[in-house]
């Protein structure tokens, strides 16, 4: 009796030549990209160092396209744009000690926004592992230690021939829902050996596949196809899974509300009769989706800000879709479904009985209505003027990519994405300097529209060395720099709490005469010019900055009663 897993392919008479007579002079280096090339990468991004030479000098020798960043954080931001724009794990390539840490912060928003990054850090040799031979440049006495507690997985080789299972490992492990950054470490000597081993083919990695149990979504579509208020809250993995089509349609079968989480941006139609849109910071939201007596909750883990700092209360029966196992019910108690997505909607498409509903609309219409009030009593003008302006010069189809600043956090709730996957910020760690790098990335990632980034001068002070990036491949990313002199919100943040400020005002360079100096054009704009001269950036090719002097403020926190 022969099973499937029985099967093994012999290899052709081509392959068995070819194999014993690989080129001369490849080593451990060419093993590394010779995997990735085999399981589809053709872009790495990175930062050499001393013990990675090995594998950047394969690098030259590949058709692997490199794109090197300035600092490895912001090479990690790049690399998790790209892996979100196209769906594909993000090769970065890093250096021990030193370049493998300073990727840390931004491998933790990878890790938060299921952003697929594949992250190869260099070693110091062999002989000063495990307690062996010390006093090596950046040694540390566990490097992947460091990694364990941020990343997905953490894969360590030790000899040529388990390079490439363990990148194939770790790629599976990238791309298995929830997507996330993992970690390969590989000692130098390993990469710069002389191997004998034949070229690296027929690498398979593919994803596993996370369906739902039939009984929960059998169970879940009796729940939502009987209920009298169901409401939706959409995050995320709606986006990841490419599973917006699908919710629209149970949205519309169901006649259910659906409110976006900040991750989840785009995931339903903004203008929609049952779009409530993303204002989770607001107690008329908050509310409402607290009276729904089904709420379906679909790939959020219902965190600070999408549970309006956990001030939400629901009433009702919860139903979670989630596919990180330690977000299932972690928050709210209710029946959780441990699934992709898209599969779990598809499951619940396939056995909703459609509702009639003639006052779903009406009550979203009341709901931001009462929202729309409450932001007009504010006198938040400015506020509002500037982001209309920045939607009205972006393209429908471009991507941006938001810093944590005041700007960032109003486009969360009142900034329409214009479609899934195409506002991107740093709310699932929500560490400074993620938007200008990101955007790099994602120009990299699909270089037929022009992207655009959004930053505080805070933040911005964290990216400026990417300039050098944006010319050097002469990327089509246009930079607004919001300049209010210093950390805005940390700055409404402690005046709040204490009635003054500390360490929030900060000198800060001319940032259009800086731009200038690396050859970038820069502007500086106005409230009343910024629509202009920002859809000017954005169409022009190549890199750009708009500087926009202006002290922008939070509308006041809605999860008070």
């Amino acid at each position: 009796m022969t099973h499937d897993h029985d099967l093994v392919l012999s290899p052709t008479p081509a392959q068995t030549e070819a194999a014993l007579h690989p080129p001369p002079g490849r080593n451990g280096g060419d093993l590394v990209v010779e995997t990735l090339a085999g399981l589809g990468a053709t872009t790495v991004f990175g930062l050499p160092g001393q013990h990675a030479l090995g594998m950047f000098d394969a690098v030259r020798r590949s058709d692997l396209r490199y794109i090197g960043l300035r600092v490895e954080n912001n090479a990690a931001f790049a690399a998790d744009a790209y892996g979100r724009i196209t769906g594909e794990a993000a090769p970065l390539l890093l250096s021990t000690g030193p370049g493998a840490l300073t990727s840390l912060a931004a491998l933790q928003e990878a890790a938060a926004a299921s952003a697929p990054v594949l992250a190869i850090g260099s070693q110091v040799p062999t002989a000063g592992l495990g307690g062996g031979r010390h006093g090596y440049l950046h040694e540390l006495p566990d490097q992947s230690a460091a990694f364990r507690g941020v990343v997905k997985s953490v894969h360590t080789v030790r000899t040529a021939s388990q390079i490439p299972s363990a990148i194939a490992a770790a790629w599976k492990s990238a791309l298995t829902v929830p997507h996330g950054p993992v970690w390969v470490e590989i000692p130098q000597d390993v990469l710069l050996a002389e191997t004998v081993l034949p070229v690296v083919t027929a690498m398979d990695a593919t994803p596993d596949e996370l369906p739902p149990r039939p009984e929960l979504t059998a169970l879940a579509a009796h729940l939502l196809s009987n209920a009298v208020r169901p409401a939706i809250i959409a995050g995320g993995g709606v986006v990841r899974s490419d599973a917006s089509g699908k919710l629209k349609q149970l949205a519309e079968r169901l006649q259910a509300p659906v409110v976006t989480t900040p991750g989840g941006k785009g995931a339903f139609p903004w203008t929609h009769p049952l779009s409530l849109q993303s204002w989770l910071e607001d107690r008329h939201t908050t509310d409402f989706l607290e009276d729904a007596d089904v709420l379906l909750v679909v790939g959020s883990g219902l965190g600070e800000l999408s549970s309006n700092y956990h001030t939400f209360k629901p009433r009702g029966r919860v139903v979670q879709i989630e596919a990180d196992l330690g977000k299932l019910e972690s928050n709210h108690p209710g029946l959780g479904i441990h699934a992709d997505a898209r599969l779990a909607l598809q499951a619940l498409l396939e056995t909703v009985e459609p509702r009639a509903d003639a006052t779903a609309a009406e009550r979203v219409r009341t709901v931001l209505a009462k929202v729309a009030g409450r932001i007009a009593a504010q006198e938040l003008t400015l506020e509002q003027q500037v982001l209309t302006a920045v939607r009205r010069a972006l393209p429908t189809d471009s991507p941006s990519f938001w810093d944590m600043t005041i700007l960032a956090y109003w486009a969360w709730s009142a900034f329409d994405a214009k479609g899934p996957n195409h506002l991107h910020s740093a709310q699932g760690a929500g560490g400074l300097g993620y938007g200008f790098p990101a955007a790099l990335g994602a120009a990299v990632a699909d270089p037929t529209r022009p992207v655009l980034a959004v930053s505080g001068d805070g933040g911005a002070l964290y990216s400026v060395a990417e300039l050098a990036t944006a010319r050097q491949y002469d990327l089509d990313v246009t930079w607004l720099i919001v300049d209010d002199g210093g950390y805005g919100i940390l700055r409404e943040y402690m005046t709040d709490a204490f009635g003054e400020t500390t360490a929030t005002e900060l000198t800060r360079p001319d940032f259009v005469a800086l731009a200038e100096s690396f050859g970038v054009p820069g502007i500086r704009t106005t409230p009343e010019t910024l629509e202009a001269d920002l859809a000017e950036a954005l169409s022009a090719p190549g890199p750009r900055v708009v500087v926009l002097p202006a002290v922008l403020r939070m509308f006041a926190p809605t999860h008070l009663g």
